[in-house]
């Protein structure tokens, strides 16, 4: 199993559904900012007229996770289904992994006084069967899917089959999985609606770059969450 999640951003109607639903789910503080998920706000121009493009974000549970590289304790690794965790017990909060990450998606809690960040709702929902987030299953419009890439008949599969996408900060190499999905039967629009600099992919190209990634890495996958 390999835990990846889409992102239909166009979609996104900037609700905060889905933070408040993460943070209550959490037990992080109600209007803390950018922690764990939120939604960024990016300026731009399309067919030259301003535009506000909203890309919702979190941890891209990255195949190639700088954030665990770096971590001195073992406290940021590798867990089941390629999730990249954190165990609050063995954060020494050097803030490494927060230097580490290209994404910004780590934070201080200041509960545990340790660095805390997306988990893809493992300790509330995966744990106990579900394959859904509480950030999935509160959005009016359905903008995210959570499933398993390593299964070709899952949902998620499918979709990234049918819809082209693209991964941010591709130049880092992290091999970061998730997925954002570009307009459906509109590619003049997909095209002006990501930087000019943007490959984008369909499932059939970007499966290699995760499978050499999944080759290096998963012998650190440890069995168990700590």
């Amino acid at each position: 199993m390999n835990f990846a999640m889409s992102l239909d951003y166009q979609s996104c109607i900037d609700c905060k559904a889905c933070e408040v639903a993460c943070k209550e789910e959490n037990g992080v503080q109600l209007g803390a900012d950018k922690q764990r998920i939120w939604v960024s706000q990016v300026e731009t121009s399309i067919f030259g007229q301003p535009f506000i493009s909203l890309h919702p974000s979190q941890c891209n549970h990255c195949l190639d996770a700088p954030c665990v590289d770096v971590c001195p304790t073992g406290a940021s690794y590798f867990a089941l289904g390629g999730l990249v965790m954190t165990d609050k017990d063995t954060c020494i909060l050097c803030k490494g992994c927060m230097e580490a990450c290209p994404y910004d998606a780590r934070f201080v809690d200041d509960t545990h006084v340790a660095v805390d960040k997306c988990s893809f709702c493992y300790e509330t929902r995966l744990v106990h069967g579900e394959m859904t987030t509480a950030c999935q299953a509160t959005c009016p419009t359905k903008v995210r899917l959570l499933g398993d890439i390593d299964d070709e008949e899952s949902d998620l599969v499918q979709l990234l089959k049918k819809r082209k996408f693209y991964v941010l900060k591709e130049e880092e190499k992290t091999v970061p999985k998730l997925f954002y999905l570009l307009p459906e039967h509109d590619d003049y629009f997909a095209m002006n609606s990501v930087s000019p600099d943007t490959n984008i992919y369909t499932w059939d190209e970007y499966k290699p770059i995760i499978e050499a990634a999944k080759a290096k890495r998963k012998p650190q996958w440890k069995t168990v969450i700590l």
